[in-house]
């Protein structure tokens, strides 16, 4: 389809205006940023990072007046958008009546969240032992394996992310985890994969049975007696929206309850109805042990995770010590954001809407792949889904090597995306697509048509090739 066919690619009506912010010095952020900050994942003199001074809803805009779509959610934890006034309300509120306690207290908004977020649980679960973030909620599922089955091995998936410390890297099994030294006890593993299979399968019933049978030889040659636990994202997160195939959970499950070993799910990405659901594996109605949560458990507002845990892991610690704890543990603001984040997304049907809208955002990004030639394959749930771009689909080359950091030309379909005033959320040679829950038809279908246009810079790649 020519960009002259496609809809129209002017703002949606919808869109907000900027909030008035009153005077920013852009040329100011920028100067004290570069001389001050030390960035994530960089190397330092070759970025220069734009600055944001406001954002509203879906969209956010940078010191020149620029308004963009914010087709990342930030880091996929914005769920409900840019200040939403009901959380704004909550943090003001409990700021105002208590700022801080330590985690040796007892808290209101501590002791409600845990009980609404193991409400919303797959059923064996219990208690909640509230982090900082997602990295700190991994390592300590870690631990509590570890203590709990006094096994040492963590079993983790290639084509993984977990964490920048140094154990959750360990766990990540993707270029960012090539670059340390890995500490010993961790073993990895293939998913299923059925675009870049490694185990050569047909249809995705074969690279399912294949999987499984490859994670049981892997717990067999490693000794099932070693092996605390299998530890892995439910959906694949920023490696490219792998959802697992039906039964392949099912499988990991049993394999698990036949040799003693735990199931930890990594959800900081997928949890609280980034697919529709409280929890992603509720899509499969797997019973994990340890599921480990972040970023939309209060839509970003203030750094908060946790690791649910089953009776039975909960009980390992009724009469011994547990060896962790966390000086912001479950702090107040945080837990405010929380309570007031499941509460809108209750009153509001957001996992109704994220269901609703599916099979439609499916079928629109379905339709990028039958119109450009350098898309390979498509994949996701909810509203978290992948544009994966080739040079050339019958080898599925992909457009830029898998690793990591931005390559030409993807920097160039990027820009592309950016000029047209949508942010979009890129890694290696995909476009992903994770917005924040709150996206309206009309915003994406928008989005759609911007996306449509900056893949014709990778059809012109791909074709030169």
């Amino acid at each position: 389809m020519s960009t002259s066919e496609r809809r129209s690619s002017s703002l949606p009506s919808n869109a907000p205006d900027r909030p008035d912010v009153g005077e920013i010095d852009g040329a100011e952020i920028r100067a004290e940023d570069r001389a001050h900050v030390f960035h994530s994942w960089s190397a330092q003199a070759a970025i220069n990072p734009t600055p944001i001074v406001a954002a509203q809803g879906c969209w956010f805009w940078d010191d020149e007046g620029n308004r963009y779509f914010d087709l990342a959610a930030q880091l996929v934890n914005v769920n409900l958008g840019h200040r939403h006034p009901d959380l704004v309300a909550a943090i003001r509120a409990q700021a105002d009546r208590l700022l801080m306690v330590a985690p040796s207290f007892a808290n209101d908004m501590r002791s409600r969240l845990a009980r609404m977020v193991v409400e919303r649980a797959p059923e064996n679960m219990a208690k909640v032992f509230f982090t900082n973030g997602g990295a700190d909620a991994n390592e300590h599922a870690v631990r509590m394996a570890r203590q709990h089955t006094g096994r040492t091995k963590i079993l983790t998936a290639y084509h993984s992310y977990h964490g920048g410390s140094d154990l959750t890297m360990a766990m990540t099994m993707e270029p960012r985890g090539w670059m340390l030294d890995e500490p010993p006890g961790f073993v990895h593993f293939f998913r299923p994969h059925l675009y870049r299979s490694v185990f050569e399968s047909d249809d995705w019933a074969e690279e399912c049975e294949r999987a499984l049978a490859h994670l049981e030889a892997v717990i067999l040659g490693e000794g099932p007696h070693t092996i605390a636990a299998v530890a892995f994202e439910t959906v694949v997160g920023t490696n490219g929206a792998l959802a697992p195939p039906d039964g392949y959970l099912e499988g990991v499950r049993e394999l698990c309850d036949a040799h003693g070993i735990l199931l930890i799910v990594d959800e900081v990405m997928v949890g609280f109805g980034r697919v529709g659901e409280w929890f992603a594996i509720q899509r499969w109605d797997v019973q994990p042990d340890l599921i480990t949560f972040a970023k939309g458990v209060n839509s970003g507002s203030v750094p908060l995770g946790g690791v649910l845990m089953s009776h039975e892991v909960a009980a390992t610690f009724d009469d011994r010590p547990y060896p962790g704890g966390l000086t912001y543990s479950g702090h107040p603001l945080a837990c405010a954001a929380g309570v007031a984040t499941i509460e809108v997304m209750e009153r509001d049907n957001v996992l109704d809407h994220v269901r609703a809208i599916e099979p439609w955002l499916e079928e629109e990004i379905a339709g990028l792949a039958e119109r450009h030639d350098s898309v390979g394959d498509i994949r996701g749930l909810g509203m978290f889904w992948a544009v994966e771009l080739v040079t050339d689909a019958s080898t599925r080359e992909p457009l830029v090597p898998l690793v990591h950091g931005m390559h030409p030309p993807m920097t160039e379909v990027v820009a592309a995306c950016r000029d047209r005033g949508v942010w979009p959320f890129a890694h290696q040679n995909r476009i992903q697509f994770a917005p924040p829950l709150v996206a309206t038809r009309r915003e994406l279908a928008w989005v759609i048509d911007v996306v449509d246009e900056a893949l014709d810079v990778a059809d012109r790649h791909a074709a030169a090739h």
